[in-house]
């Protein structure tokens, strides 16, 4: 199903309106990311990573925003099995005609892009959703500058990929 990026826009800056109005807070994702392995490492480790000043800024706990990104993922699975388009696609079409159908390789390159997106995200202070809905909502000018350089490093990431290494 094709939904209209209007519509979709628009429902997300209600969303957006409903988080500020709630939380005081605004929307992201990333963040519950850090809080996720601070809880992974704390199963591990014990309350000793409660002393790590980045876990007193960032308490590994489940909070609203993580509440937020798991019902991401059961709304999209609804969704998606609702509109009956679920379906387990371990390489999508686009990788697997520039790099052919190894599920290995599709689960590195995805775990190193991932990796590479939290980094980023933590050093830029927000995520896309952060600073692409939220941060750019408020006007910010770092968000603005974030958003541009998410799309010209996604364009040249892309072209790079699929236009030049991987033909």
């Amino acid at each position: 199903m094709d939904w209209m990026p209007y519509i979709a826009g628009a429902g997300i800056g209600i969303l957006s309106w409903f988080a500020f109005l709630l939380s005081d807070r605004p929307l992201g994702c990333s963040t519950a990311y850090a809080r996720t392995s601070g809880m992974l490492e704390r199963a591990v480790r014990g309350d000793a990573v409660l002393d790590k000043p980045y876990y007193r800024k960032f308490v590994p706990q489940v909070d609203w925003e993580w509440m937020l990104v798991l019902g991401i993922v059961i709304g999209a699975f609804i969704a998606a099995v609702l509109l009956g388009e679920f379906a387990i696609v371990w390489v999508p079409s686009t990788f697997e005609a520039a790099f052919g159908s190894s599920v290995a390789l599709r689960l590195a390159v995805a775990l190193i892009g991932g990796v590479l997106m939290g980094i980023g995200a933590r050093w830029a202070g927000g995520c896309t959703s952060g600073h692409g809905i939220s941060g750019t909502l408020q006007l910010a000018v770092s968000s603005w500058v974030a958003v541009i350089v998410f799309f010209v490093s996604g364009i040249l990431t892309a072209f790079l990929l699929y236009g030049v290494i991987g033909l």
